[in-house]
């Protein structure tokens, strides 16, 4: 008897921000094939006799390929288990998970989706800016910041550049120089401010606070590392009206 997935978005880290229905899908798997950013905590919650498979990727290092993930889920549920496809953030944003799903099931195996809070929203809840505010932003737009293989960044800088809505942009501490550059080329203001965010709502959480044309030397000199988002756009100005922990700042451009 064929077995079936579960997609699972395990949401930015923090357990307590995953869904009621993310958590029982994760105690029902016998297999659970997970993530690099999936917390400890959270792969802790599956079943103590469940198969753990890791399948984690960081940029240019892929230690299992995307094609073989494809397989073993195939495999696991064709030999009649319930496997739990575990992604941080959300699976359907710049997640993989669509195309996950849709090689599962041409392949006669049944999948159930249960939704992950992204990390936009995630270093929204921690950092208390928000995504839109009435007056600074009636949109929000997300980007991916990298392309598979290092391929060449073949955005639309003019549509991203809208001042009056807030761009988040995942992966993108690689090229976030040309990011800048590409938007401030199609007229969004240096002085725009902007947030990064690393690991938001994990105890390893740290920010910076920056603006466009200073964005990229003081990733640099903060040392970020992936996975952080960047969050541009004047409602980061609202940064400045909330209570902070000040050990989580890692770097600060006045």
């Amino acid at each position: 008897m064929t077995g079936k997935i579960y997609l699972i978005g395990a949401g930015p880290g923090d357990p307590e921000l995953m869904t009621m229905k993310a958590i029982r899908m994760l105690k029902e798997a016998d297999v659970v094939v997970y993530d690099r950013l999936v917390s400890d905590e959270i792969v802790a919650m599956a079943q103590p006799d469940a198969q753990m498979i890791f399948v984690g990727k960081a940029s240019n290092c892929h230690t299992v390929p995307q094609e073989r993930i494809n397989e073993i889920l195939v495999e696991k549920a064709r030999a009649g288990h319930i496997v739990a496809r575990v992604k941080g953030g959300d699976p359907l944003i710049f997640g993989r998970g669509s195309e996950e799903a849709a090689y599962v099931m041409s392949h006669g195996v049944a999948v159930e989706y249960a939704p992950g809070i992204t990390a936009a929203q995630g270093a929204a809840s921690v950092t208390g800016i928000p995504l839109t505010h009435r007056g600074l932003a009636t949109g929000v737009q997300y980007v991916t910041g990298h392309r598979q293989a290092d391929g060449a960044l073949d955005l639309d800088w003019k549509r991203l550049a809208n001042p009056d809505t807030t761009l988040v942009v995942y992966m993108g501490v690689g090229n976030i120089g040309q990011i800048a550059m590409g938007l401030m080329t199609e007229g969004l203001a240096g002085a725009t401010p902007v947030m990064a965010i690393s690991r938001a709502s994990t105890p390893h959480e740290s920010r910076m606070l920056s603006t466009l044309d200073q964005v990229a030397q003081d990733t640099r000199r903060a040392g970020l590392k992936p996975p952080t988002l960047f969050i541009i756009g004047k409602v980061v100005s609202l940064y400045d009206t909330i209570q902070l922990d000040p050990s989580q700042e890692v770097a600060a451009h006045a």
